[in-house]
């Protein structure tokens, strides 16, 4: 039987996510003036004269089971010579969302949908992001087409982006799509409904897999961290349960980092700032190199990407079970993604993780306001006008994009802590499997094993670093503030 506080879960956490979003410096409620401009948008844009009438390919969405903020589609063509076309198409959000409207500032402001376990805070309301700017099944809608051609070595060979009109024929999930993938599930009833889309979603997944592999030949990192993941009966917080990556979800990836890439580069041909999404050389390198010592592996001194992923790749093999925990080490020691703007003939840096030099965040305008930056951006240059943004604008946007995206984050966590405190409130006294997370001043920081959450050393913690495994014990919890104490024992 569920405990009072457990019966009101969803409640709880809705109002401690509304709290923390206040907190962090984010906005969880429209304006009066945004609302208003909201009633007066009663249908989606229209296309213009330039606009290429694409409905007629198999367009299709994968996504999450829940997901409505429909963001890009993708179709892929095989050419004679053995070359693949793949088109991504992203939903024109810039065509119904005025710069400098009410409804823009408040997107300008959060800079990012929030997604916690009882409630999300879209950056944009979903009139618009669940409807009107959604690339939803079976209507048609306004594109940005990021068009690229790759050699059957994954090579591209050509690229172009443009405005056109598509039509979304199927609406897919990560989860079934990959058990059909793996040959572990049927065919998703969606799919086969399409005649030649099982055929062409076979295509596009052979050429991410190309794309993954040559990207990772190059130095992208293997790593799998373990997302929590609150599950509700009704209002009861019932589990919490791991998300893990799938061949789907690579798919998705693939194709996406492909068209961030190829928009970069069609901004910096037009001689457009971008705003780009790095990852740099890590600082702590050091640590990294001590973790792959103590698992029998020798890193060079400095930060090589090639040599981390061989390690990676080996210690997935050797211990899958421990991996999820080695990942997030890693992702913690490389240090924490930004925005940065990249003027005509500058240089900024690459995405240390991706191993890809040229990334602009473009394939969810209607979830991040750099990708609606981006697309603003990429609209003037195909019609030829200025640059929408001043260059000090550019660069305090990038700043407070970094900045709110944080916030987001710590919101996010924060609220999953929160449901993990409910569900561990009646086991204090038990010892878990954990592994070191993070290490600063402000204390020394675990995950335990199952469920997959973090809390804070209260004692033991004495010599301890990142990565290494432990015993602990649950002290305390404190479901406001998300607290999961622990001692270490053994």
């Amino acid at each position: 039987m569920p405990t009072p506080v457990n019966g009101q879960a969803r409640f709880i956490l809705q109002r401690i996510a509304q709290r923390v979003m206040r907190e962090k410096g984010l906005e969880p409620q429209y304006s009066p003036a945004a609302l208003a401009e909201l009633a007066a948008i009663r249908a989606a844009a229209d296309k213009t004269a330039g606009t290429r009438d694409l409905r007629p390919l198999l367009w299709c969405s994968i996504d999450n089971d829940d997901s409505r903020d429909l963001d890009q589609l993708s179709v892929a063509e095989a050419l004679p010579d053995g070359s693949v076309k793949l088109l991504v198409a992203v939903a024109d959000v810039a065509a119904l969302l005025v710069q400098g409207s009410a409804l823009d500032a408040h997107a300008r402001e959060n800079t990012t949908s929030v997604y916690t376990a009882a409630q999300n805070f879209p950056m944009l309301p979903e009139k618009l992001s669940t409807d009107l700017t959604s690339l939803n099944f079976g209507v048609d809608r306004l594109a940005v087409v990021v068009e690229m051609v790759f050699s059957p070595e994954a090579e591209l060979r050509h690229s172009d982006v443009y405005e056109a009109q598509v039509h979304n024929r199927a609406k897919l999930a990560y989860n079934s799509v990959a058990a059909w993938l793996d040959g572990k599930g049927p065919m998703p009833a969606p799919l086969g409904a399409v005649p030649g889309l099982d055929a062409n979603l076979r295509l596009q997944h052979r050429m991410a897999q190309r794309l993954r592999a040559r990207r990772h030949m190059r130095g992208a990192l293997s790593l799998q961290t373990i997302e929590a993941r609150p599950v509700f009966v009704g209002d009861v917080l019932h589990d919490l349960q791991a998300e893990q990556s799938n061949v789907a979800k690579n798919l998705i990836e693939e194709l996406m980092v492909a068209a961030n890439g190829v928009t970069a580069l069609y901004l910096t041909a037009h001689k457009f700032p971008s705003m780009r999404r790095v990852v740099r050389t890590p600082d702590r390198w050091d640590r990294i190199v001590e973790l792959a010592a103590a698992r029998h592996t020798e890193l060079p001194p400095e930060p090589d990407g090639v040599a981390l992923e061989q390690f990676l790749v080996a210690a997935q093999k050797e211990d899958p079970d421990y991996f999820p925990d080695l990942s997030l080490s890693v992702i913690k020691l490389l240090g924490a993604g930004e925005y940065v703007v990249e003027f005509p003939g500058g240089n900024a840096p690459g995405h240390f993780g991706l191993a890809v030099k040229d990334y602009a965040h473009s394939t969810a305008p209607n979830r991040r306001f750099p990708d609606l930056i981006t697309q603003r951006l990429l609209k003037a240059a195909l019609a030829g006008k200025p640059v929408p943004y001043a260059n000090d604008e550019l660069t305090a946007l990038a700043r407070h994009c970094t900045e709110q995206e944080d916030a987001a984050k710590k919101v996010e966590r924060q609220v999953v802590k929160s449901a993990a405190a409910l569900l561990l409130g009646s086991r204090i006294g038990e010892k878990f499997a954990a592994t070191v997370t993070g290490v600063s001043d402000k204390g020394v920081y675990v995950r335990l094993t199952h469920p997959p959450v973090e809390g804070k050393l209260m004692a033991g913690f004495d010599g301890l670093q990142i990565g290494d495994r432990l015993r602990v014990q649950l002290v305390h919890t404190d479901v406001e503030r998300g607290y999961i104490d622990l001692n270490r024992v053994g």
